[in-house]
């Protein structure tokens, strides 16, 4: 347990992310409210699946009809970056106990980025700190999706633009991630095969509720394919300068 003093820490830590999760978690639970759905729906999958852009993606695939192995499959995608989150942790959360399963749950961006970020306290325990860090976290998050659908529910809405958010939190995501890595070769690699999945509907050839699917597909064996040959190359390049220093050395 921590003491009042780490507790104000952890909590304090967490205020930005409050003010992101309260302004993103009301347009889901809108948007939620807005496709048919009771209100009660928005903490339930708040709760239980709490992923952000997923459970914006769950509510327009939802409403259009998806099957479900088609919409499982999207979100894996969707959330695959959280692997990546889970293995650069491991040595972080060792000395953390069985709470790391509850913090392996919570493991959102925002979430990620504080626990990389801050410190524990020298006379706080690691696990009740990170916990209380991701606990504050997910209550955001629920208590904005509840907030948006109970206002959908009782309040008169013009949602027009609403739906719009999804679009924008991937932009957001999008231009932060292109800042951190400079790398736009992702980027561009997923919107050119969208276009291409959109283009093969159009003319007929692909169903129109496979296209997410298909440009997904598209966009890893693309980006698996142009990654694949440079990682060859350099390895190549590497294998032949050692080679080179070798012989070059066995001659003097």
């Amino acid at each position: 347990m921590l003491d009042q003093s780490n507790f104000r820490k952890a909590v304090k830590t967490t205020i930005p992310v409050f003010f992101g999760y309260i302004a993103i978690g009301i347009p889901f639970g809108l948007m939620l409210v807005n496709a048919g759905y009771p209100w009660w729906l928005a903490p339930v999958m708040s709760i239980f699946i709490y992923a952000g852009a997923g459970q914006y993606m769950a509510v327009g695939l939802f409403a259009a009809g998806m099957s479900l192995h088609a919409i499982l499959v999207a979100e894996f995608f969707v959330n695959i970056r959280h692997i990546v989150y889970g293995l650069s942790l491991i040595s972080k959360f060792k000395p953390v106990g069985k709470i790391k399963y509850f913090l392996m749950f919570a493991l959102t961006d925002e979430t990620y980025a504080l626990l990389t970020m801050v410190n524990v306290p020298k006379d706080a325990d690691a696990g009740s700190y990170y916990g209380t860090i991701a606990l504050f976290d997910w209550l955001y998050w629920i208590a904005g999706g509840v907030i948006g659908a109970l206002i959908g529910t009782v309040i008169p809405f013009d949602f027009a633009g609403v739906d719009f958010a999804l679009t924008a939190l991937f932009t957001v995501m999008l231009i932060n991630q292109i800042k951190a890595s400079r790398d736009i070769l992702p980027p561009v690699i997923g919107i050119v095969t969208t276009v291409v999945a959109i283009v093969l509907s159009r003319v007929g050839i692909l169903p129109g509720e496979h296209i997410l699917l298909v440009a997904i597909a598209l966009g890893l064996f693309a980006l698996v394919s142009v990654r694949g040959r440079k990682f060859r190359a350099e390895q190549l390049a590497q294998k032949l300068s050692a080679d080179g220093e070798t012989t070059q050395g066995a001659a003097q």
